[in-house]
């Protein structure tokens, strides 16, 4: 799977900091590039790159503002790259979107070699690890369940759902659902689903083999 040439991996609107990168880039040198790349890529593996980063304002002639601006841009850069798979950018297109934003081509095969070399599986793991994110859910019980004695006369002899789900953090959340709730949760999904599925169809986002 690909996506279509017209598409970009940053999307439809370009990010700040790749911008403002994009711009500070003709100030830099290919060795001080890939400097600066090797300990942005450190970062986005979760190592502790504080020192490298003064060793490098403190041993550059570049104002400390573009380095900052520099390193903001190639952190973006990566992490909008690395959260595709793979199969759905390739490497002609990725180069294509750094072209239309003017960099420099012997950048351009640098980022490249982080995105798609064999580094990659390293940064999605630890890509995925760093991101914000919800525990997911590992187990659901349900059990259908009729109220014989309850206080509320409208309840009685109704049936509901009792639902029970183990989260990966390894809590466990208990709650009771109407069966007729249920059913207009399962109605709400599918639809959801059948609009997800139109849009796909749609030529402007449709994703080609």
């Amino acid at each position: 799977m690909s996506l279509t040439t017209d598409s970009s991996f940053l999307g439809g609107r370009i990010p700040r900091e790749i911008e403002s990168m994009s711009k500070h880039l003709k100030d830099l040198d290919q060795e001080t590039f890939r400097t600066i790349l090797k300990a942005v890529v450190s970062a986005l593996e979760g190592k502790d790159c504080r020192e490298v980063m003064e060793s490098i304002a403190e041993n550059s002639l570049i104002p400390q503002e573009t380095l900052s601006h520099v390193v903001a841009g190639m952190y973006r850069t990566l992490s909008e790259a690395i959260r595709i798979p793979p199969a759905s950018l390739k490497v002609e297109s990725f180069k294509e979107n750094l072209r239309e934003l003017r960099i420099p081509e012997e950048f351009i095969r640098d980022f490249s070699s982080v995105v798609f070399g064999n580094r990659r599986a390293a940064l999605e793991a630890a890509t995925a690890e760093n991101d914000p994110h919800l525990p997911r859910v590992e187990e659901l019980k349900w059990r259908l369940d009729v109220a014989i004695s309850t206080s509320s006369l409208s309840r009685a002899l109704q049936p509901s759902l009792l639902m029970q789900m183990k989260l990966s953090d390894g809590s466990y959340q208990q709650f009771e659902v109407p069966v007729a709730k249920f059913q207009e949760l399962r109605y709400n999904v599918a639809l959801i689903l059948k609009e997800m599925n139109d849009l796909e169809k749609r030529s402007i986002l449709k994703i080609q083999d």
